[in-house]
């Protein structure tokens, strides 16, 4: 059994080729479509009639669940899903619809039920403090009884017609009546007998049988314990439980994925932890649809179970830190790819490429705290005063004044340290996330484009003091002033330099 490595050139350099060459594959979904609400509003007060949120609603917002989440995934990975399932003969039904086919998905095979509602789960959603959303109740609209045997024959027969035409199979099992134990024995073995890769989302149960001869099957944490038989607490228990579920169900790989742990990968030639990077876990709705469609167009692509999987965590890790089932982009990956594989020397930035990371950062509810100065002979006094900054939000940015400006500052004889010097070593601290070089004495104009959540300065400034102080407030930011260090500045580190070198010897 080994433990799979975050990091390393190589790896990096083989995500990125992956990434470029997925192409647009066709890829077949089957299973079970659904469409997702979420209202939104303001928890503004607790009911007198029962102690319960009133909720004053100002916004409703349609998504795709279930299936329809995974083929909204794959459009935006790049691929050409095609849907094979049921909807409501109803107005949620042609909503969801709608909502593909502007995704360009091909929905034509997507069955319309008269008598089957389409599956509806609504989310109340309330803002704390009027900022963070809350989920407070979840409505599910649905009939989960297994489809009629007409409506399956239906859906097999179309199955049947679309298989050639694609790359790859997903069969997503919510378990709400479509995917039936025949249906899907059924269209597995049609897969396998036409050449073609079934990749199963499966559902939470204790018999797994009609996934045999599948590909590859995701199962959670949970949903693996239950079919194991055992609760899966440690990585050499997801280890046995997936080489139970390979063995039995004569699959070629089982991904077991384990949330901050990453994912458990067991195929027959190898049996693998493949690890990620903590991170902040906003909403793990639709994670599991990000897994299985990123899977499946790497697979596409004819890529390797161990690099698919890498794949795989990193999407899973953007989504999550999104509300609601979100989808991934393959520039976002590209991006996430290079957060975290490169080196500390990514984190010095041109002010564009800057500015466009922390539009991402912000997509993901992450605070921006902005300081700058020359950091020049780095002391302890800088130390603290950058830990102070990490204390303020999610991602410190640092405006590094130039050779140029600090010589316009300080004097011809000042940095002591160049700016690509000073830029290296400010990258080596872990308080410090991106590095901007400026080369105007005054840093007002960074800060207009920065527009950080919080700036910060020394203690050395009031608040009236700090360059742009009035305009980071006047859209709701924050200006925080960081505590002095006594007797240390870079100015008092020279200067006893100086003076030990003027001492006769």
């Amino acid at each position: 059994m080994g433990y799979g490595r975050v990091g390393g050139s190589g790896m990096y350099e083989q995500l990125l080729k992956t990434i470029g060459s997925l192409g647009a594959p066709k890829v077949l979904v089957a299973g079970d479509f659904m469409l997702d609400v979420y209202v939104y509003g303001d928890a503004v007060r607790i009911s007198p009639e029962a102690p319960v949120p009133v909720l004053k609603v100002t916004e409703t917002e349609y998504r795709c669940g279930g299936a329809a989440s995974v083929a909204a995934d794959l459009a935006a990975l790049g691929a050409a899903p095609v849907c094979v399932g049921l909807v409501g003969q109803d107005a949620e039904g042609q909503r969801l619809k709608g909502m593909l086919a502007d995704l360009r998905v091909d929905v034509s095979t997507l069955h319309e039920a008269p008598d089957r509602p389409t599956v509806t789960k609504q989310r109340v959603v309330g803002l704390a403090q009027h900022r963070h959303k809350q989920q407070l109740m979840r409505i599910d609209r649905e009939v989960a009884d297994p489809a009629p045997i007409e409506l399956g024959e239906e859906m097999l027969r179309q199955y049947r017609e679309r298989l050639d035409g694609v790359d790859i199979v997903c069969l997503q099992d919510y378990n709400k009546g479509v995917l039936t134990d025949l249906l899907c024995r059924h269209m597995i073995v049609m897969a396998v007998e036409a050449g073609k890769k079934v990749l199963v989302d499966p559902t939470p149960g204790r018999d797994y049988t009609k996934y045999s001869g599948a590909t590859l099957i995701t199962p959670n944490r949970h949903e693996a314990s239950v079919v194991y038989g055992l609760e899966i607490r440690t990585v050499s228990d997801a280890a046995r439980a997936a080489r139970n579920l390979l063995k039995n169900l004569s699959l070629e790989a089982v991904v077991v994925t384990l949330d901050r742990e990453g994912a458990y990968l067991a195929t027959r030639e190898l049996s693998q932890l493949v690890p990620i990077k903590p991170r902040t876990v906003y909403d793990v709705t639709g994670a599991g649809d990000i897994v299985l469609a990123t899977l499946a167009v790497s697979l596409a692509a004819e890529s390797d179970y161990l690099t698919a999987v890498h794949l795989a965590n990193i999407a899973g890790g953007i989504e999550v830190e999104k509300f609601g089932a979100a989808t991934v982009s393959r520039a976002e990956m590209e991006r996430e790819i290079a957060r975290l594989y490169s080196t500390r020397n990514d984190k010095v930035r041109p002010l564009e490429a800057l500015l466009e990371e922390l539009a991402w950062r912000r997509d993901r509810q992450q605070s921006i705290v902005f300081t700058n100065g020359c950091f020049d002979v780095l002391h302890r006094g800088h130390i603290e005063y950058l830990e102070f900054c990490r204390s303020q939000g999610d991602v410190v940015v640092v405006g590094l004044n130039s050779d140029r400006s600090v010589r316009a500052l300080k004097g011809p004889n000042r940095p002591i340290n160049s700016e690509q010097d000073r830029a290296a070593v400010l990258s080596g601290l872990e308080s410090v996330d991106f590095i901007t070089v400026f080369d105007d004495p005054s840093v007002l104009d960074l800060v207009r484009k920065v527009r950080p959540d919080v700036l910060v300065k020394g203690g050395d400034y009031g608040k009236e003091g700090v360059v742009g102080w009035d305009f980071v407030e006047s859209y709701g930011g924050k200006v925080a002033v960081a505590p002095l260090v006594k007797d240390k500045s870079s100015t008092d580190t020279i200067d006893r330099i100086r003076a030990l070198q003027a001492k006769p010897v």
